[in-house]
């Protein structure tokens, strides 16, 4: 299979990439760069995949480029994540998710892509509910301008499929951890808390540590992906994620257990505008019908992810 993958240069978008190219496909990588790394894509490079430094907000590149490669499916993993910088910058985040994704449609529309993947949010979509784990029948609610893009682009990916046969699937991430997630980046508190961890500081709580995420690893996510690709005659939104929920002094426990390190205690701070207090996500759909579940365990997750974190920033 050609692939084109968005945001490939990227945290999860790099996993992704080593997946597909594992299992032989011919892999294009667009990122602009401006989170993702080129080092994260070394060893893809090296196996054959081409990467693009293209923004996908410029919509005649974006066009250009997916009819000059023809890809048979596109991976849209390309966004803004930073939940706090959507706050400060609303339009900015729009532009990026919902004009930058509408592009990402409009080029695979163009070029007749058989699969279009795009990714979406469970952990910040529905906002504050009391149905947890969280199924996606329950109306988005999102509480910051993060999860009101992402929301956004996930009708224009299901207005494609009905306006013009694209056969689009979104799949809507809990809370994604792992390797090549940056601890110094604009998300990801396992990240975070694992950098402050192997340079012997000690991880900051903003608010009182007891709200909850559904944290499921990178690599469940990827197969997530993989399932979607599978499955091209599905479409609408799937929740990624465990269905468990785990708060944020759960995680500081969990590494100080894994890493011995006593002293590994919070240092609290005032809590954010726009994050929710409780999250889980209801799997049953993606279960039930991409053949997925998630297979980590969160004390495995994050021991690889700590083995993986270097101690220099």
């Amino acid at each position: 299979m050609r692939a084109l993958v968005t945001g490939g240069a990227g945290f999860i978008g790099s996993h992704v990439v080593d997946a597909l190219l594992a299992r032989g496909d011919q892999v294009s990588v667009v990122d602009d760069l401006s989170t993702g790394r080129e080092e994260n894509l070394r060893g893809a490079l090296e196996a054959g995949a081409v990467l693009h430094r293209l923004d996908i907000r410029d919509a005649a590149a974006v066009s250009e480029l997916v009819e000059r490669e023809a890809p048979e499916a596109i991976l849209h993993l390309a966004a803004q994540i930073d939940v706090r910088r959507s706050v400060r910058e609303p339009a900015l985040d729009a532009r990026i998710n919902v004009e930058g994704t509408v592009n990402m449609l409009e080029a695979a529309r163009g070029s007749g892509v058989a699969r279009f993947v795009s990714t979406s949010t469970g952990g910040a979509i529905y906002g504050e509910t009391e149905h947890l784990p969280t199924p996606e029948t329950v109306p988005p609610n999102p509480e910051a301008p993060y999860g009101t893009s992402k929301y956004c682009a996930e009708q224009y990916c299901a207005l494609y499929r009905r306006l013009h046969g694209l056969r689009t699937i979104t799949l809507r991430y809990g809370n994604v951890y792992g390797p090549r997630q940056d601890p110094l980046g604009e998300a990801g508190v396992v990240a975070i808390f694992c950098g402050r961890l192997v340079r012997g500081e000690r991880p900051t709580v903003f608010g009182d540590g007891r709200q909850t995420r559904d944290y499921v690893f990178v690599g469940d996510v990827v197969e997530a992906n993989l399932a979607a690709l599978a499955r091209p005659e599905l479409g609408g939104e799937y929740n990624i994620g465990t269905g468990r929920e785990t708060s944020v002094l759960d995680l500081v426990r969990e590494l100080r257990e894994l890493s011995g390190r006593q002293d590994f205690e919070p240092e609290f701070a005032p809590p954010r505008p726009g994050e929710v207090t409780r999250s889980s996500l209801d799997v049953g759909l993606a279960r039930e019908r991409l053949g997925w579940t998630a297979t980590t365990p969160i004390a495995d997750g994050l021991r690889v992810t700590l083995e993986a974190t270097p101690a220099e920033g």
